[in-house]
């Protein structure tokens, strides 16, 4: 790989950001099924691929909307479940991301940790292709209501996210702490002796 190529990739990395408007078009169905070819190939322990990944028509996004409005009424009142209803109804893309249960704790947390990489290379993918995602996990996420709605077995799975996706109308800024905060050197002050 030259080192065009690496700078171009290193710059996906660095400048994808999450979206929070979005134009009203929504992409191509082309442009998210490749993206979603693109994520199963994230790492998974003992190649479970435990991911399931939902793309939501209009109708259903919007119950998914009222059903959340529904939920917000109850514990925000009626303006905030309003408000929040008009803006996810102006959502342009809707898809779900599951992770398969485990009893296994360790298999559960190699699971979600392998759901979270694919959500990755998804995401990577679209920002190159000029499409935004946000990425919630809100309290409708775990509502058996929910999974009713999109046609999952709640026994069966847990919800990653529900991701929203369209072409950016603002790409939000973004800081991270520098390098050297993050990085610890682990050097060993000798060698030990081998008998």
């Amino acid at each position: 790989m030259s080192n065009i190529e690496l700078n171009k990739f290193a710059n996906a990395l660095r400048n994808r950001r999450t979206v929070h408007e979005f134009k009203p078009q929504t992409p191509p169905l082309e442009s998210i099924t490749t993206a979603i070819e693109l994520a199963r190939w994230a790492p998974n322990h003992h190649r479970s691929e435990p991911w399931h990944f939902y793309l939501l028509d209009k109708i259903t996004a919007d119950k998914i909307s009222d059903l959340n409005a529904d939920i917000l009424r109850a514990t925000k009142g009626e303006k905030i479940a309003e408000i929040k209803r008009k803006r996810w109804l102006e959502m342009p893309g809707w898809l779900v991301v599951s992770c398969a249960n485990s009893e296994d704790s360790l298999r559960a947390r190699e699971d979600y940790a392998a759901c979270a990489c694919a959500v990755q290379n998804m995401s990577l993918y679209l920002w190159e292709a000029g499409i935004g995602t946000k990425w919630t996990t809100g309290a409708i996420t775990r509502d058996p209501r929910f999974f009713d709605i999109v046609g999952m077995d709640y026994s069966a799975v847990s919800v990653v996210g529900l991701f929203w996706y369209g072409y950016p109308a603002s790409i939000p800024t973004q800081h991270r702490k520098p390098t050297e905060e993050i990085i610890s050197h682990v050097v060993a002050d000798a060698v030990p002796a081998t008998s």
